[in-house]
C-alpha cells in the first residue's frame, strides 16, 4: 500500500520529479535522463500502471485521492497530497485533471525484435511536435498497426503532451528508434516490409492503387508537418504512394494523414 502524505512546501524535494512540467527543452532532456516520465489524469495513469509501467510516485490534490485510492492501495509508491494551488507552483501550470504521476521508464527494444514480429509498421521521420506524435500513437494503437520506428530526431512518445493526447496509447503500440537514418531503413526492407512513402507529390501513386492491404509487410513512411519526408527518405522507399485529395486541397495535418494511411495499410489486410 502507497504511503499517502500531505505536502505544503513547494520546494520540498520530494516533489522533484514534477517541478518545471512546462519547460519543454529541460524536461525533453531531464526525462529520458532520469528514467521517468509523467502520465497526466487518471485514465493515463490507470493505463501506464495496466501496461507495467513501475511508479515512482502520484502528485495528487485533495479530491482525487478517493478517486485513485484503489491504485493508491495497490502500489508501493508515495502519494503526495497537496493543494491545486501548489501543484500550480510546482509544475508551471493549472493541473486540471488534479492527478500526475512519475513512471519508470522501460528499455526500448531493438528495432530487429519488433520487426520481426511485426506486419504493418509506422516510421516516422522528425517528426517532433508532440501533439501530432500523441495523435499518431492514438491512430496507430486504433488501427491496428504493429510497431512504430523513429528516426533519432523524432520527439519523446513518452513526453507529457504527447502521452496525454494519445490517452495512454503510446503504452499499447511498441516502438524503437532507428540509430542511424535513414540508413536504418534497410534493416526494414531487409525484414521483408515495403517501404511507402506517403508524400503529396503528383508523381506519387494514389494509396488505393498501391493497395498496401494487400502487401505482406509494410513500413508506412510519415514526415515531419510541413517539410515532409526528406529527400533521402523519399529515395530510400520502394514506393511513393499519396491519399487523393478534393476540392483543391493538396494535403493533409501529419495526425489526420496518419490515421487516413493506417486505414488503408490495415483494412482487408492478409491473414497471419
Amino acid at each position: 500500500m502507497a504511503e499517502l502524505i500531505t505536502i505544503d512546501d513547494p520546494d520540498d524535494p520530494r516533489l522533484r520529479d514534477y517541478t518545471g512540467l512546462t519547460d519543454v527543452e529541460l524536461r525533453r532532456r531531464r526525462e529520458p535522463a532520469e528514467g521517468l516520465f509523467i502520465a497526466e489524469g487518471e485514465k493515463v495513469i490507470r493505463r501506464a500502471k495496466q501496461a507495467g509501467y513501475e511508479m515512482r510516485s502520484m502528485l495528487l490534490s485533495a479530491k482525487w485521492v478517493d478517486v485513485m485510492r484503489d491504485v493508491i492501495d495497490e502500489v508501493p509508491a508515495p502519494v503526495y497530497a497537496v493543494q491545486p494551488d501548489l501543484a500550480e507552483r510546482v509544475t508551471g501550470y493549472h493541473v486540471h485533471r488534479g492527478a500526475l504521476a512519475s513512471m519508470q521508464r522501460k528499455p526500448l527494444p531493438d528495432a530487429a525484435a519488433l520487426l520481426a514480429t511485426a506486419r504493418r509498421v509506422a516510421v516516422m521521420e522528425s517528426v517532433n511536435d508532440h501533439t501530432n506524435i500523441g495523435a499518431i500513437f492514438r491512430s496507430a494503437a486504433a488501427l491496428g498497426m504493429d510497431a512504430v520506428l523513429l528516426s533519432p530526431d523524432c520527439a519523446d512518445p513518452l513526453y507529457r503532451r504527447s502521452v496525454k493526447v494519445s490517452m495512454g496509447a503510446v503504452f499499447s503500440v511498441p516502438y524503437a528508434r532507428l540509430d542511424v537514418w535513414p540508413r536504418g531503413l534497410e534493416a526494414v526492407r531487409e525484414a521483408g516490409f515495403k517501404l511507402l512513402a506517403l508524400t503529396p507529390d503528383e508523381k506519387a501513386t494514389s494509396m488505393d492503387e498501391a493497395a498496401p492491404h494487400r502487401l505482406d509487410r509494410v513500413a508506412l513512411m510519415l514526415g515531419a508537418e510541413g517539410e515532409g519526408l526528406s529527400t533521402q527518405a523519399l529515395r530510400a522507399a520502394d514506393e511513393w504512394v499519396r491519399i487523393p485529395m478534393a476540392h483543391g486541397v493538396d494535403s493533409l495535418n501529419v495526425g489526420a494523414a496518419a490515421a487516413v494511411a493506417f486505414y488503408a495499410v490495415t483494412t482487408g489486410r492478409p491473414e497471419a
